[in-house]
This record gives structure tokens, sequence and C-alpha cells, in this order.
């Protein structure tokens, strides 16, 4: 996929594409996706989550269904289904507690709850052979919007400064060229090389589905232009299923492209049997052969989402030793994105299947939202 985007275009996508979950709880549902502060407002600023996402599953014991947000809820603004165009009344659908992070679903409610076994699929039933680490089925995979059929979007407010890692915070002196380009409001060019997740896998908007949310290319891409109210012009050349060693061999394509800024995000495939040695040497032939041939060019790896840790094909550990790798190679005009320890943060207290697109490592419409915030964050000085 390779998408170049100049201001009108940015204002077309927003024409005519369809958006939903950002509207405040006593908005109706909106037909149009626009692009909103509620959008590319970083997570874990602030005292409102927006739109977080949540599949509710069913305990063994009672049948009942629950789910957990990230932050402890003082008030509970509203609990859409992820298209966005219905929302449920609490009680009726839904039951929390002020201070819980859990919603609890009575009988009757109309948001959708599933089993643990209708996350689970046939052995050599599915495209994909997906082996559950017990051995028992697969993983049920999801092509398109399966899972995002299956959660719901949950607007709150939370007490402020409870987000408990380093936050990604903005640093001219990490990015000096491309910041100064964006402040200038002079034309910045931006490459994203990466795997599935960066072609926008799962993201609503790549499915064609309600909301028709742009995956975490694009949102970058128009959190930038909204932030500096300067041409951004993007050029992805990521490539489904590809990992950091292909990556290597894309110089010359990166260079044509002549970019002021690379972002870098590979991991998910290098994580099914890659070393972190090897991965690094290819991190460092990306970097190295670019500023061959443009000396002044920048860079963002990004440390990526962790992949559902009931796959045994992917190393777990391999996520955080590639995280690691990416940190020491930072220095003035590389920075990193880290995604690894913040869904590691969001996996102490939501399930995988919370937050996935397709069940196995792809992010669902707010794990692309979460990406660009987090890249965004490098790039964007708080308000």
């Amino acid at each position: 996929m390779k998408t170049r985007s100049s201001t009108r275009s940015i204002s077309a996508l927003v024409a005519v594409a369809a958006f939903a979950q950002f509207a405040t709880a006593t908005e109706p549902p909106t037909t149009r996706w626009e692009a909103s502060p509620a959008l590319f407002a970083p997570f874990w600023q602030g005292d409102t989550m927006t739109g977080e996402s949540a599949l509710f599953l069913k305990d063994a014991e009672g049948g009942k269904a629950r789910a957990s947000t990230l932050f402890p809820i003082e008030r509970l603004l509203e609990i859409r289904n992820a298209d966005g165009d219905t929302v449920y009344a609490e009680g009726r659908d839904y039951t929390w507690r002020r201070d819980s992070r859990e919603i609890v679903l009575p009988t009757g409610s109309r948001i959708v709850s599933s089993a643990p076994e209708d996350l689970r699929a046939p052995h050599d039933s599915q495209k994909y052979k997906l082996t559950h680490r017990d051995g028992k089925s697969e993983i049920l995979f999801g092509a398109k919007l399966e899972y995002h059929a299956l959660q719901a979007s949950i607007t709150y407010t939370h007490k402020p400064g409870l987000w408990p890692l380093p936050a990604p915070h903005f640093d001219e002196k990490a990015l000096p060229l491309t910041i100064a380009k964006l402040r200038q409001r002079l034309p910045a060019r931006i490459v994203v090389l990466g795997d599935s997740i960066s072609t926008g896998r799962n993201a609503s908007g790549w499915a064609q589905g309600a909301p028709f949310q742009p995956a975490y290319p694009e949102l970058l891409e128009l959190s930038l232009q909204s932030a500096y109210k300067s041409p951004v012009e993007l050029a992805n050349l990521s490539v489904n299923g590809k990992n950091a060693r292909w990556g290597a061999n894309m110089i010359d394509k990166i260079i044509a492209e002549k970019p002021d800024l690379v972002v870098v995000a590979f991991g998910m495939n290098d994580a099914a049997g890659r070393s972190k040695e090897d991965f690094r040497k290819d991190l460092e032939s990306i970097i190295g052969g670019v500023r061959k041939g443009l000396p002044e060019s920048e860079f963002i790896l990004v440390a990526g989402m962790l992949g559902n840790a009931d796959w045994p094909r992917l190393n777990q550990a391999s996520f955080g030793e590639f995280r690691d790798a990416m940190t020491a190679l930072c220095k003035p005009g590389v920075a990193l994105a880290n995604l690894t320890s913040v869904w590691g943060e969001f996996l102490k207290w939501k399930k995988f299947s919370d937050l996935t697109g397709n069940g196995v490592n792809h992010p669902n419409d707010f794990g692309h939202r979460v990406y660009a915030q987090v890249i965004g964050a490098l790039l964007i000085p708080e308000d």
C-alpha cells in the first residue's frame, strides 16, 4: 500500500469517511468519520478515556458476561457498539460501580457477549493454522471485522495521572529536523515501512466497514496536519507478512521517496523465530543505508504490540528483546515509539481479545489509535 496526502486529500478523507464513537454521551450517532481532539488526544493524558475497546466474555461458572477497563471508572459516559451507531442503556444493558474497572452485562443486555469457545475454531478449519497453546483447537482468526463485531466501545472518566509507565513525550532534540519543518509549515515527507499492521490490517477503514476509521499511518498524518497546520506527505511502503530482513532490502525505495522521517515498524513476524541480534543488524542496515543517500533523514523505530500469547509460534520474549534492541539504537535523529511496553501494561487489566483486530497479531481500531498517539507524542508537544 502506498499513499500520499496533502491538505486537500486529508480534507477529502474526512469528508468521505464515517466515524461515530468519538461523539460525547449526549450526542446521537453520526454518519461521518471526523478527525476530533478526542481521536488524537493521548490516552494517558487527562481524565477521559474515549472509545476504549472491550470484548465482553462470559465466565465459566455463572455465565455472566463482563469486561475490564484500563482505569477505574469515575463516571461511565457511554457504551456503544464498535460500529458506533448504537448507544446502550445503563441498567438495561450494563451495570458498573464507581472506582471499579469491571462492567457486567445483565440478562437481556443488547451488548454482544461471547463464550470462551466462541473465540476458538476446529483444527484445520481456517485459512491459517493457529493451533492454540493447549492444543485443543485453533484460535479464531478474524480476516476483517469478525472481532470488531464482538467488541464494544467504552467512554468514561477517571482520576488523572494513573498511567504507571513513563509516558511517550515530545523531545525536540530527538527529531530536530522533522520538528523544525513541521513548525515552519514546510512540507514534511514521511515513509512508513513495516508489516501488515502498518498496511492498516483490521482497522475498520481498511476493512471498509463502520466506523471506517483509518489505520495508524493515516491517523498519524492527520494528527500532524491538525497540530501544525502543515502539509504532510505520506508514503507507505509496508507489505503484509514481511520482517526486518526484508526491510533492509528496501533502502533504495525508501531513498527514492526522499523522506524527512522514516517510521520503521517490524517485529511481529520477526518474533516467529528470528534472533534479537539479527533484528538489530537489520535495523542498523536500514538506518545506515538510508543515511548514505539521505544523510539528514530521521527515524522512529516502532516497538510494536504483543502478539497473542496463546499462539506458540510467536516467541513472547522476543517482543521485549526487540524493544531493547531498538532502544539501544536511539540517539539524536533516531527515536523509539514503545508500543511493546504499553501493550504489556494493557494486558495486566484487559484480555488480548479486547484489543485485537484478528485474534492473533493485529490491533483493532482502538489499537490503531494508540499506535498513532504513541508515535505522534514524539512529534507533537503537549498543549
